[in-house]
């Protein structure tokens, strides 16, 4: 992989790392489940982004943890970080162990072509998979999917793939996520190769009149809900990644653009970590505490969608 790409993996929040993998994080603290623990020897030391078990001597980073606790290769363990964390590896690329280093291997990139793609998004069609995904489990309003120009497919494996495509300001192509439709498998995302999934749904700023709410979620997903829920939103990508690229934007939108910002941040700590975040940049960004039971807007928004039973039968 790149160094920047790698770099990227390494600068994973440890112990959100570790909460992903179903560890109980407590005062930087954690039952090593690499012996037989009792009394939370797993320690997490933030300002350097590392383990340490005080116990069996296990140590290490983000990566390492990952490798450890599933049992993966160095490669295998990248990959499962950059999906769970939806850090963009280019598909197709070649793995090279570099110089028989242990966890050096590099990606060959190449420059996205949207002109190869924008003919997937000009009459989108959906596959039985993806409208069951999308109108069935996700409750989204049509007109929504058809804004987002969503799109799906099937691979030579007969793999269902849901194809997102991302738009700058202006409405140019800039990037494509591929998501896996079969629940639990992976990889769950795939991206073309070049391409930048950067802020979600920003063809949206041109409908917004000052002084005109705009939500802000995490991921695609919820953006999808939040717009079936009839507010004007855009996503970040990942509660994990702020990119500097997506600071700035965010930014030059709060000077030029007389907004309200709001935000319904996960139940989780990734997602309180990602409003905090915001916060620094959009000082007047407003916090919407989810109901209990909802780990996430779409979890409200389909709540808010189930219909009571008729007690009085059909």
């Amino acid at each position: 992989m790149d160094s920047t790409q790698l770099q990227k993996l390494r600068d994973l929040p440890i112990e959100g790392v570790a909460k992903r993998l179903g560890l109980r994080v407590v005062r930087h603290k954690s039952l090593c489940p690499f012996h037989n623990d009792h009394h939370a020897s797993l320690s997490f030391k933030v300002s350097w982004n590392m383990f340490h078990c005080f116990v069996c001597g296990v140590s290490g980073g983000p990566i390492d943890l990952v490798m450890r606790f599933l049992q993966k290769s160095f490669p295998d363990a990248c990959r499962w970080l950059a999906d769970e964390h939806n850090v963009i590896l280019v598909e197709n690329g070649k793995l090279e162990i570099e110089n028989g280093g242990a966890d050096g291997f590099s990606l060959q990139y190449s420059i996205f072509n949207p002109q190869h793609y924008e003919r997937f998004f000009e009459r989108p069609w959906l596959i039985d998979e993806a409208r069951r995904f999308l109108f069935d489990e996700r409750q989204l309003d049509a007109r929504v999917v058809r804004w987002c120009r969503l799109t799906s497919w099937r691979d030579k494996q007969g793999v269902s793939w849901l194809q997102t495509p991302y738009y700058d300001r202006d409405g140019k192509l800039v990037g494509i996520q591929n998501r896996n439709l079969v629940k639990g498998a992976l990889p769950r995302f795939r991206f073309p190769q070049g391409a930048e999934c950067t802020i979600y749904n920003l063809p949206v700023l041109n409908m917004l009149s000052p002084g005109e709410a705009l939500y802000i979620t995490e991921g695609c997903s919820d953006c999808w809900a939040m717009l079936s829920a009839g507010h004007k939103a855009i996503a970040i990508p990942s509660a994990t990644l702020l990119k500097r690229k997506d600071v700035a934007l965010l930014q030059e939108m709060a000077s030029s653009l007389s907004l309200t910002f709001h935000m319904y941040p996960d139940r989780d700590e990734p997602g309180e970590r990602l409003f905090l975040q915001l916060q620094k940049v959009l000082p007047s960004l407003e916090h919407h505490q989810l109901p209990p039971g909802c780990k996430d807007f779409s979890d409200y928004y389909r709540s808010t969608k189930r219909k009571p039973p008729n007690i009085n039968g059909p």
